[in-house]
């Protein structure tokens, strides 16, 4: 190794070859930084599986650079020395190697990006901050798309991106098949039957466990079943991860993209979000495996498209009005919503059987799919207004997915409505119709569907018209739901009373989490 080299941080969502800060780097000239960091581990008690998720990719990607012939300094969290942050450890780092240069990769996290945008003026040498261009859209060409524009609708920016990428593209610069978006086509309910194939499960080698024993020694009052770990956790694992998606389940991905079936917990979903977010996949070419997939007759359009829609469109879109909306998006409310999240979100103790589905898969896997996220799990927290820190904090914490980049904006912006409409045309607000239509949770549940309000009522029915009547000044011009008032107002005032009545109720009732769940 040359003196003074270049040192180079990677953070534990960086893990691709292809990095900016490794491009063009010659290998007896660089030391790469890898660090495992109490702060972060900490900062929300993430959910053990999530933890042992990053560690173990995190030492695994160090081992594939050490076999390529990179200089890897790696620090793990019992190192004796750790101190606990990144500036703390790249202080560290310098002391070591006298590097004359640091060059790094923006964060995704805005808190991270404060922290390294300190750098260049705590150290002797020089820091160079890289975009992230793993993404399509730049922070600069987000805010110019976003620029003077009173609604920032996604499939406007998802039409753009499509354009940019060439994705499903004709050569005339049409969509193929001549519409944009086909999400009209994955809306059907769950069916009698269905038997989705297993996603793959991976067995911990050895630097797994060993990852899994720290967790469990260091960790034990987290939230979350720690084994059995079975999350891909290198280069090889999430490449059969992906080929399984594509051999088995896309075809049926689409249609069935929204429903959910009591136990079935992966239904026909990719599972790949986690390897996408912590940078072992690249989404672009997940985008362009799908593409050929449907050229090649194996998958259907609007499954096709639906998963692109995902990718290019909502995750693209969801990064960008991150960044434009940073800090405030951390501390709107305004919907004034005051309620604590309930104990149960934590326990999974609860009569609500979706609820208690949702919450069991996130407690044993550290996954729910994106409908029970938003339409079962979400949607409560937003009918019973609960307290939007409460809900983000519960959101990060418990999802191996979740990075505040895009848990933030779905959480605080489209469940909770509590930045008032900048990201949401309208508040995502269901009675327990939609979950009876989209799910079998209804099925056995201790609660009627059918039941309107009064003992033995599904909570959502008389929540939602709690929630629209205490928000009636502020949504009744949306035109989107103002028709909803007018069923509200051709109620007589018993039934309007009943309704507001048995929502109380239920509130009351609530049991408030104690403290210490997801942070000290």
């Amino acid at each position: 190794m040359a003196s003074n080299p270049i040192l180079v941080p990677i953070l534990g969502d960086q893990l691709t070859r292809t990095l900016a800060s490794l491009r063009g780097r010659t290998k007896d000239d660089t030391v790469i930084l890898m660090m495992e960091v109490w702060d972060e581990a900490t900062y929300v008690k993430h959910h053990k599986q999530k933890i042992v998720l990053i560690f173990s990719a995190m030492r695994h990607f160090a081992e594939e650079l050490r076999s390529a012939g990179w200089t890897v300094d790696y620090i793990k969290l019992t190192d004796a020395d750790n101190s606990g942050s990144f500036t703390g450890e790249v202080v560290h780092a310098i002391e070591r190697h006298d590097p004359r240069e640091i060059h790094v990769v923006e964060a995704g996290e805005w808190r991270v990006q404060q922290a390294i945008e300190e750098w260049p003026d705590k150290f002797a040498c020089e820091v160079e901050i890289l975009a992230d261009d793993r993404f399509l859209c730049s922070h600069s060409e987000f805010e110019e798309w976003a620029e003077d524009r009173k609604h920032l609708t996604m499939e406007h920016f998802y039409r753009e991106m499509r354009r940019k990428t060439g994705l499903l593209m004709t050569d005339d610069g049409k969509p193929e098949g001549g519409d944009w978006n086909y999400d009209k086509d994955n809306r059907e309910p769950p069916k009698d039957k269905m038997n989705p194939p297993d996603v793959p499960r991976f067995e911990p080698d050895g630097i797994t466990r060993e990852v899994i024993e720290l967790v469990g020694e260091k960790f034990s009052d987290h939230f979350g079943e720690l084994e059995p770990f079975g999350w891909p956790v290198t280069s090889d694992e999430t490449e059969k991860a992906a080929d399984a998606f594509f051999k088995e389940r896309i075809e049926k991905f689409g249609p069935y993209q929204d429903a959910m079936v009591h136990g079935s917990d992966d239904m026909y979903h990719s599972m790949l979000s986690t390897s996408i977010n912590c940078g072992l996949l690249d989404p672009l070419e997940l985008c362009k495996r799908a593409e050929k997939a449907y050229k090649d007759g194996k998958a259907p359009l609007n499954s096709v498209e639906g998963f692109i829609r995902q990718i290019i469109g909502w995750r693209e879109y969801i990064r960008g009005f991150y960044w434009l909306h940073m800090p405030g998006l951390e501390s709107d409310n305004k919907l004034n919503a005051q309620h604590a999240l309930p104990e149960f979100f934590w326990t999974g103790e609860t009569d609500m059987r979706c609820l208690a589905d949702c919450i069991r898969s996130t407690r044993e896997n550290a996954h729910a799919h994106h409908i029970q996220r938003l339409m079962v799990l979400g949607n409560f927290c937003l009918l019973a207004g609960i307290n939007p820190r409460d809900v983000q904090d519960w959101y990060l914490a418990v999802y191996a997915d979740a990075y505040q980049w895009v848990e933030l904006p779905n959480v605080s912006a489209m469940i909770l409505y509590a930045d008032g409409g900048n990201l949401a045309t309208k508040p995502y607000a269901a009675s327990g119709n939609y979950i009876n239509k989209m799910s079998d949770y209804c099925k056995e549940c201790e609660y009627s569907v059918s039941k309107k309000s009064g003992e033995g009522a599904c909570p959502f029915n008389p929540l939602y018209w709690h929630f629209m009547d205490r928000h009636r000044d502020r949504l009744k011009s949306n035109h989107r739901i103002g028709r909803i008032y007018s069923n509200w107002d051709r109620m007589d005032a018993a039934k309007k009373q009943d309704y507001l009545d048995s929502a109380n109720a239920f509130l009351d009732s609530l049991e408030p989490a104690g403290k210490g769940w997801a942070r000290d």
